[in-house]
């Protein structure tokens, strides 16, 4: 019955003289998520309105799974298109679609009409009037209600008239790539998938660090954050996930710093490779996972401790959320029964009996003196070593 998509979007609406930047975006991006999509479909900007149209057969339910998925969409309205759209022909076309989509199922309604084709004979008040006279006539299951009607059939004319009803509720945000590019900090737990949904949702564009410890950690492991990586990938678009070789590092810091600050520093270089990269790509900024106080690494000193070493800014769009709530998120975006998979990440490996939870600043850096002689070249060998994997 459906041929076509209306999008509905909220806050690109609010945009003024650049609103057309976020629908040319979100013109994109939809048209990059149905390729994979069974079907012919063709993005259409029309008068503030976006449309995806089906040229012949389409998977209905793939196709709007993948609408879900776009940032920037509020809602998703299947439409039936009338490319005959005198008023006989209107009148039939919107009878039949209504006794096809809701039967003889008692309900209250009202017509809603917008006229954008100023030569077609009647006004909007009159389509609603004369279009609600004639379902009442053709369904005794039906009883106009104008104030709070169980269901409301939009007739929009255009070049052609366009009927619909459902309003299918999308992700909302932003379009991807309208708020700039910033680097995720991915580990294979539950938060940092998260994480990088909730930026991509503001518009943000994704690339992606991981740190990889062999052998302590399993190319399962590598595997497991590579499939985080594409779930994320499904609403963000394709993904640069950069590969780093932490294991001597990591036993560098091992052999020469206290144990109970171990968790402390390897963040803090963490975080100095992840910028690295970042600015390599153009990124505007870190995301990371963290939750005040969720562990020893995340209590307020300990964020100010790893944020000490950063120039750009750590987004951190989790800071406030308890456990329960980011596995909410995690299970609606299905990235929840990957991050339980039992592989270990490179932070567990080597986590402290005792870790300082509230690291001085200076005591830290004293300690990091010890690793002077060789911790820049094992950077820079870390570096030049990076796998980078394009994840879509």
């Amino acid at each position: 019955m459906f041929q076509a998509f209306l999008i509905k979007y909220a806050e690109i609406g609010i945009k003024g003289k650049n609103r057309f930047i976020f629908e040319n975006a979100l013109r994109d991006q939809i048209s990059f998520v149905l390729n994979d999509v069974e079907g012919d479909f063709h993005v259409i900007k029309d008068q503030g309105r976006i449309y995806v149209e089906a040229a012949g057969s389409f998977d209905y339910e793939e196709t709007i799974e993948a609408l879900k998925r776009v940032f920037g969409i509020s809602s998703i309205c299947p439409v039936v298109l009338v490319e005959e759209y005198q008023w006989e022909d209107l009148t039939k076309a919107t009878g039949d679609y209504v006794e096809q989509l809701y039967g003889n199922k008692p309900m209250t309604f009202k017509v809603e009409a917008k006229r954008a084709d100023k030569n077609y004979p009647l006004k909007s008040p009159e389509i609603c009037s004369e279009m609600g006279s004639y379902l009442l006539s053709r369904f005794e299951n039906l009883t106009v209600d104008v104030h709070q009607p169980e269901v409301r059939i939009y007739v929009e004319i255009r070049n052609r008239a366009y009927l619909y009803s459902q309003n299918i509720p999308g992700p909302g945000g932003m379009p991807v790539g309208t708020n700039g590019k910033a680097m995720l900090l991915l580990s294979g737990g539950i938060d940092s998938p998260v994480a990088g949904y909730m930026i991509a949702k503001r518009g943000v564009k994704l690339a992606a660090t991981y740190f990889h410890a062999p052998p302590y950690t399993s190319e399962r492991a590598k595997q497991k954050v590579v499939d985080l990586a594409k779930l994320v990938a499904r609403y963000s678009g394709p993904i640069q996930l950069n590969v780093v070789n932490f294991t001597d590092i990591q036993l560098y810091i091992y052999e020469k710093c206290p144990h109970e600050e171990l968790t402390i520093i390897m963040r803090r270089y963490m975080m100095k490779i992840a910028e690295s990269l970042a600015l390599e790509s153009d990124c505007l900024g870190l995301i990371t996972g963290e939750s005040i106080g969720q562990v020893a690494s995340q209590t307020m000193q300990s964020l100010l401790a790893t944020n000490e070493v950063c120039t750009l800014p750590v987004y951190r769009p989790l800071i406030g959320f308890d456990k329960q709530e980011i596995v909410n998120v995690s299970e609606k975006i299905n990235t929840y029964e990957t991050s339980i998979l039992p592989y270990e990440d490179c932070c567990t490996i080597f986590v402290a009996k005792h870790p300082v939870t509230k690291p001085n600043l200076k005591v830290i850096k004293r300690s990091e003196r010890n690793l002077e002689e060789k911790i820049e070249e094992l950077i820079q060998v870390a570096m030049d070593s990076v796998e980078k994997i394009i994840v879509e």
